[in-house]
């Protein structure tokens, strides 16, 4: 055989076992693995976080493809969850309430925390403190949640308390009690406090039902998301919304995630602790195998972490518990003052009864 015939053979024969070993390795390679889809509802000041571009590479690494619908605390447990593997509200309240509607999980753990807090501007707030609804504390302001709903019962108006700029009677905008969880936190607040400040019972709620009711009402139309109504008090300003109840973690995720917006407000937003506060503990409830998933990513060290150093929540695994003056954000509480737990389970399902 000549050299050129040889060669040309010696080519088909390279050629062929570089095809044979192409061949061969495709079909070693492991089949591409599709990440597990997951998807539920999820409170609105949560959202941020679940869209947060680190958020979703970390998911990506562990296989998971996270969605959600956004609703209310309270509203979840009513909705359809057909096809829903998780439901994400804000409170152990919240999941008291489902489990009377039916919900039946396969667990649940609270994975975030944030405490409740008022929002509102400074010249609203310093005219407050002449009233004594309100004291300060070096920067951080703290708001006496008594003397706030006695004011409120008694039909106060803002001239009354000092502010001679707010029009009509003094209020404290809230979300739907009977909807959202900060709105409805914030009645266990309202029911309490007319109970000479001990924890509301199913009794007390039904002895003062007319007042928590009449308390609600001077607010008109509420919001059923968080994130909606927090957005709203920096869009209308004190002019229209002079007070709200919101979640700290809100403050904290706007100065990260829009610092222009922040710059903004900054010096005239007053973020003040109601003496006392309650936490939001915010609970993954699974309702498959997938909501397992979902709850134990959650937990995991590097979303911990990212959901306070980004997003402002208190970690469960007490993860993000590094100085809250990374922020930047003035009047920022180190450690929550006053706190106390809801009401039990009965008041709470009462209270929810009344205002809905």
């Amino acid at each position: 055989m000549s050299r050129s015939k040889l060669i040309g053979l010696a080519c088909v024969v390279v050629a062929v076992l570089v095809a044979g070993g192409a061949l061969l390795w495709q079909r070693s390679r492991p089949a591409p693995v599709e990440p597990t889809g997951i998807t539920g509802y999820l409170g609105g000041e949560k959202i941020s976080l679940f869209e947060d571009d680190q958020f979703s590479e970390l998911a990506q690494k562990v296989g998971l493809d996270i969605s959600y619908k956004k609703a209310g605390s309270l509203a979840m447990m009513d909705a359809d969850r057909t096809g829903m593997d998780y439901l994400f509200p804000s409170s152990q309240a919240a999941v008291a309430y489902g489990q009377a509607q039916g919900v039946r999980a396969q667990s649940s753990d609270i994975v975030l925390n944030s405490p409740i807090v008022v929002y509102t501007y400074k010249d609203v707030a310093d005219a407050l403190v002449g009233s004594g609804i309100m004291s300060k504390d070096g920067d951080v302001y703290k708001l006496d949640a008594v003397a706030a709903v006695n004011a409120m019962v008694d039909n106060k108006t803002w001239a009354d308390l000092g502010y001679a700029n707010g029009y009509g009677q003094f209020r404290i905008d809230s979300t739907d009690p009977a909807q959202s969880n900060s709105g409805n936190e914030w009645a266990a607040l309202v029911a309490t406090a007319l109970n000479g400040g001990q924890p509301a019972t199913a009794e007390s709620v039904a002895r003062d039902a007319d007042m928590i009711r009449a308390v609600f009402q001077k607010s008109g139309w509420m919001e059923t998301s968080s994130e909606d109504s927090f957005s709203q008090f920096l869009t209308l300003g004190e002019g229209s919304k002079p007070m709200m109840v919101g979640y700290e973690s809100q403050v904290l995720d706007l100065s990260v995630n829009q610092p222009d917006l922040y710059r903004q407000v900054k010096d005239q937003l007053v973020v003040a602790y109601t003496t006392p506060t309650e936490w939001s503990t915010h609970v993954l409830v699974s309702l498959d195998d997938n909501g397992d998933k979902l709850r134990d990513f959650l937990k995991s060290d590097d979303v911990q972490r990212l959901a306070w150093e980004r997003h402002g929540f208190r970690g469960a695994s007490q993860l993000g518990t590094d100085s809250a003056s990374r922020f930047g954000v003035p009047g920022i509480a180190e450690r929550v003052p006053a706190a106390v737990e809801l009401p039990g389970n009965d008041a709470m399902q009462a209270l929810i009864a009344a205002v809905k």
